[in-house]
């Protein structure tokens, strides 16, 4: 909610800008129609044109600004995607290669989320020995000793493993 609410607000201002920016461009034209030449030799109208081109450039600024913020969360959102999948491939490749039973990969994938044990444990309804002996099946067919170096395969590969596919000549 908070990341959609951003864009909407700095929206508002730019729209409320724009709408004084015209008021003020509007004045200043009409004042400068009836003085005609001789609007340049006072120092209001001067002052008055020169603050409505400064709004006029933000207004241009902030929209820049906004277009630039959305296409970076657009972007940063792509990337998180496409890392995410590349886990999960990951993941279930190795699975895949150690042959786990859906038992083992269950167990498998809490602990990858940081869970404990005894979390697991009453997550999964059965028993803290069970868990433990699934863990210890995973570690053997990992070729692990431990949940630091379980959890640092999958790091290892992720960080070793493009986001994006080569790109294909056509």
């Amino acid at each position: 909610m908070q990341s959609s609410a951003q864009p909407v607000s700095l929206l508002v201002l730019i729209v409320a800008q724009s709408l004084c920016a015209a008021f003020f461009l509007w004045d200043v034209a009409a004042d400068g129609l009836s003085l005609g030449l001789l609007a340049f030799a006072t120092s209001h109208f001067v002052i008055e044109l020169l603050a409505v081109l400064a709004l006029i450039a933000g207004v241009v600024f902030e929209t820049r600004f906004l277009m630039d913020l959305l296409r970076r969360k657009a972007h940063l959102e792509e990337q998180l995607g496409l890392a995410a999948g590349a886990f999960h491939d990951i993941v279930e490749a190795r699975f895949d290669g150690w042959s786990l039973t859906p038992s083992e990969r269950d167990v498998a994938h809490f602990t990858l989320k940081g869970f404990g044990i005894a979390e697991i444990a009453e997550l999964r309804g059965s028993a803290e020995g069970t868990v433990k002996a699934h863990l210890n099946a995973i570690y053997r067919k990992a070729g692990v000793t431990g949940r630091g170096a379980f959890v640092g395969l999958f790091i290892e590969d992720l960080m070793s493993t493009p986001l994006r596919p080569p790109e294909v000549a056509a």
